[in-house]
């Protein structure tokens, strides 16, 4: 699935790619991608005539702010965005397309079908599901190490879990996860209320590290991401423990394990990251 980076990266390709654009039509070929409103038509109606002025990021979601309508859409675990003329033809799984008057054309596909479509009229997308209980943003000027303490400090959780869950902190994913632990020599099981003021500071500072890192590379292409113009991220090629079991740690030398934490394979050294009673 897309973490942040992933995310942020396809935000800023769409910028580039349908900023200013007019909306012409909308069809939708797969209407379980449309979970509000329930009825597809009146989807593709409200949008048509409306023009994208930007697209930003919450937590893995984007939100494309048209002139009185905001779209809010997940690509869960593979769906993409890509610019087309009319006329090219149709990728099999292309479900949603949004016909602009330059003839140009946005095109959603996923493979998976798992993707969502939400839309809203301004100022509802953020007090409504699915954006209404989302936590910190970790690149925002809000996650600030004393916000971060406030928000770990004393929960009777394990660390990993807790930086999972969108609710305390939104986007960073099992990916950079692991990447963050690892940076902050921090134990994926250990319990958060164990944490000392100085792992915590460490930690805020891994987290805001590895993910500004991950953006600036275009995100991680483990699997099948791409952006919005088809380019694969680079971040794969840095990463220092996901996906490297058995293989040396880069900072001492000690084999790389893999576990499961919170239902999720995990990857740690125990040596930089070593297991502390909680």
């Amino acid at each position: 699935m897309p973490e942040l980076p992933e995310v942020e990266t396809v935000k800023r390709t769409l910028n580039t790619l349908v900023q200013g654009k007019k909306i012409q039509k909308v069809t939708v070929r797969l209407p379980r991608i449309i979970r509000r409103p329930d009825d597809i038509r009146i989807f593709e109606t409200m949008l048509e005539g409306h023009t994208i002025e930007r697209v930003e990021r919450r937590g893995k979601f984007l939100r494309f702010l048209l002139d009185g309508l905001v779209l809010v859409s997940h690509l869960r675990m593979e769906g993409r965005y890509g610019l087309h003329a009319a006329g090219e033809p149709l990728d099999k799984h292309t479900h949603v397309i949004f016909h602009f008057d330059d003839g140009s054309e946005l095109r959603y596909t996923d493979v998976r079908q798992f993707g969502t479509m939400d839309l809203f009229l301004p100022g509802e997308d953020l007090n409504l599901p699915p954006l209404n209980k989302l936590g910190l943003e970790p690149l925002s000027k809000g996650f600030t190490p004393e916000a971060f303490k406030d928000l770990v400090a004393g929960k009777n959780t394990k660390i990993k879990p807790l930086l999972l869950n969108q609710a305390y902190v939104v986007g960073i994913g099992n990916i950079y996860v692991d990447e963050s632990l690892h940076q902050a020599g921090i134990h994926p099981e250990r319990n958060a209320k164990s944490l000392t003021g100085d792992e915590l500071d460490r930690l805020h500072q891994a987290i805001v590290a590895t993910l500004s890192e991950a953006v600036n590379a275009g995100g991680s292409s483990v699997k099948s991401y791409v952006n919005g113009q088809g380019e694969s991220g680079s971040y794969q090629h840095r990463l220092r423990i996901y996906g490297r079991k058995d293989e040396t740690c880069y900072t001492c030398g000690t084999k790389v394990e893999k576990s499961v934490v919170g239902g999720r394979g995990t990857h740690f050294c125990p040596s930089c990251q070593p297991s502390l009673l909680n």
